[in-house]
């Protein structure tokens, strides 16, 4: 690299690190940083500040979003409860939520959630063909059968259908969507990068602090 180039490397990596810290302090504005839901939801537990993440596996936006989210939750405050939505926008999405819902119900949740995302972007593996993602699953160390039997349960179809009827509800039209205390939506529409829908996110719920402190 010459160093013309390196000049220019270290000025990038300047301005996207102020870019960082401004959007991290600056007061965020509904319409520039976020949006207002058109209906408020119901959070499972009013005792919380409920954030919910809708995402698609396929989404390359969701996937690089991911390994920030996933550092935020390892120190995710405790008036915060968190939970995945699959997203359902057409039918060939439902394979992912049916997906998520299986390892879900298998307990492997925190393992295979990356493990998911890497063998779809990174490997290039098809995981929305049914087969190939059974067979994928018994590489990884789980009976083929086994798998096939939680993806295919009855259990797990009606969440992927509740995922559905959620995805209409909260009037989602891109993920990743991050939906907060059932009001404030964060996006990557709104922010040039993920860490900035981390910053906005953090910001979006001390909002929700203040909100509940002057009622």
């Amino acid at each position: 690299m010459n160093a013309k180039k390196i000049t220019h490397f270290i000025l990038s990596t300047i301005l996207a690190g102020l870019a960082g810290i401004s959007i991290a302090h600056a007061e965020i504005v509904e319409g520039r940083d976020y949006a207002l839901l058109p209906s408020p939801q119901p959070t499972e537990n009013a005792q919380q500040i409920e954030v919910i993440e809708f995402f698609w596996y396929g989404c390359p936006h969701c996937n690089d979003l991911h390994p920030y989210l996933a550092k935020w939750l390892e120190n995710k405050p405790d008036d915060v409860s968190f939970r995945y939505v699959p997203a359902v926008f057409r039918a060939n999405w439902m394979p992912a939520a049916k997906t998520f819902y299986a390892i879900e119900s298998l307990d492997i949740t925190t393992e295979w959630h990356d493990k998911i995302y890497h063998a779809i972007h990174r490997e290039k593996i098809n995981l929305f063909k049914e087969n190939v993602l059974f067979d994928w699953a018994e590489k990884q160390g789980i009976e083929r059968s086994k798998f096939a039997n939680a993806y295919n349960s009855f259990t797990v179809q009606n969440q992927a259908n509740r995922s559905a009827q959620l995805t209409r509800q909260y009037k989602i039209t891109g993920v990743p969507a991050l939906i907060v205390d059932g009001k404030y939506l964060a996006s990557g529409k709104f922010a040039s990068t993920p860490q900035d829908t981390i910053a906005v996110l953090e910001q979006l719920i001390e909002k929700v602090r203040q909100d509940r402190k002057q009622q």
